[in-house]
């Protein structure tokens, strides 16, 4: 081999030096590299499994919200930039907290039969002064009847309503007292309590000084008691028409009623005037042979009211004397037969207006017995009024000679 050349010999070196490598097995640096790659191509896929796993749920945000955007994925060799995220969705309402609240029992149904008030013992409230035997505790009222000093249940319509806005039905019932021809009233509202039993609230109105009676009553829808009272109670050939009547309203406050609406007092009555009657003198003629004595009786009468009367009336001359017929001229034709004693009925007067009377009389003197006379107010229905003035419808009658 020495005799080649030596440029030659080079040649083949470098040659066999390239091909050795080439075709050599895996040596311990070969054997690195190929542990190098395959740690390469590990960490590149878990870097693209991350990538995937982080990008999957902005993508299928995106295809729910079906707007088709989807994030460009980061490029090798750049610094990551997360997409921008979609958008938040718009929170809803809160629901409000669960709590369990307490409610209160409904309130008991107090509406109350009549059966059902008169088969039960109830507490009244306290009748006035004048009724203080009436019974109020542990009462069974009574139906209707004549029996005095008994409270009873009246013949009114019981009323039914939410007086006190617990959302239950209560009862308002009229009972009664009597006490001779009259009767003391109330207006009382009643209720159920929560085992059923019939209890009392309180009293909406009663008959006092000044109130003498209650003639009807109703409920509203708003809860309030509606009563019509009257400034006397007839009784006694009272006639009712004398009675003033007005409608009054009660409502629940602070736990008793109140009045809220309506008159709250009567006032004088406009319908009456004052008759002021004078005179008096009876003056008496010689006796005759049965010993009776004529006579005249002069009286004045004066209409100082502001109402015009349209008739009025003499009572008690027939028990002074009997009447002429000449006298006809004053007393004029009338119905008569009430109980108001009146004699003769003569035309009315206008107010402000003043009549004097001349009466013709046969007198027997041994039957006169502190003879009197009184005058009468009549409307033009034949129907007799109180005066304003009581006392100077009376004139005492003096005898003279």
């Amino acid at each position: 081999m020495s005799d080649i050349d030596p440029r030659l010999r080079e040649r083949l070196a470098a040659y066999r030096a390239e091909t050795i490598s080439q075709i050599a097995g895996p040596g311990p640096d070969q054997a690195r590299r190929t542990l190098r790659r395959r740690r390469q191509a590990r960490a590149a896929a878990v870097a693209v499994t991350a990538i995937v796993l982080a990008v999957a749920p902005i993508v299928a945000n995106a295809a729910l919200r079906d707007d088709g955007s989807v994030p460009t994925p980061a490029q090798t060799g750049e610094p990551t930039t997360l997409p921008p995220s979609a958008p938040a969705p718009t929170p809803s309402t809160p629901l409000t907290p669960s709590t369990t609240t307490t409610t209160s029992p409904a309130a008991p149904d107090g509406r109350i039969s009549r059966a059902q008030l008169l088969a039960a013992r109830v507490d009244l409230p306290a009748w006035p002064s004048y009724a203080s035997h009436c019974a109020t505790s542990d009462v069974r009222l009574r139906p209707s009847g004549r029996d005095t000093g008994v409270s009873t249940l009246a013949d009114l319509d019981l009323g039914y309503t939410d007086l006190d806005g617990d959302g239950a039905t209560e009862t308002v019932a009229l009972v009664t007292c009597r006490l001779g021809e009259a009767s003391a009233k109330q207006l009382v509202a009643f209720d159920r309590d929560g085992h059923g039993r019939i209890v009392t609230m309180a009293r909406v109105v009663g008959t006092k000084e000044g109130l003498d009676d209650i003639t009807d009553a109703a409920v509203t829808e708003d809860g309030k008691v509606r009563a019509q009272v009257a400034d006397l109670q007839p009784c006694c050939s009272m006639p009712s028409y004398w009675a003033q009547n007005q409608w009054r309203t009660y409502r629940w406050d602070d736990g008793r009623f109140t009045q809220s609406d309506g008159p709250r007092s009567f006032g004088t009555d406009p319908r009456l005037t004052d008759l002021v009657l004078t005179g008096g003198n009876l003056v008496l003629g010689p006796a005759g042979a049965d010993g009776k004595r004529p006579g005249t009786l002069n009286l004045s009468l004066t209409n100082t009211g502001s109402v015009d009367v349209a008739h009025v009336g003499f009572a008690e001359i027939g028990h002074i004397g009997a009447m002429s017929k000449a006298d006809s001229s004053i007393c004029v034709p009338w119905r008569g037969g009430d109980d108001s004693g009146v004699t003769c009925r003569a035309a009315g007067l206008r107010a402000g207006e003043r009549r004097a009377y001349t009466f013709h009389l046969l007198v027997d003197p041994t039957a006169l017995r502190q003879p009197s006379v009184r005058v009468v107010h009549f409307d033009d229905q034949d129907r007799r009024w109180q005066d304003l003035t009581f006392k100077n419808n009376f004139v005492e009658v003096r005898v003279r000679p």
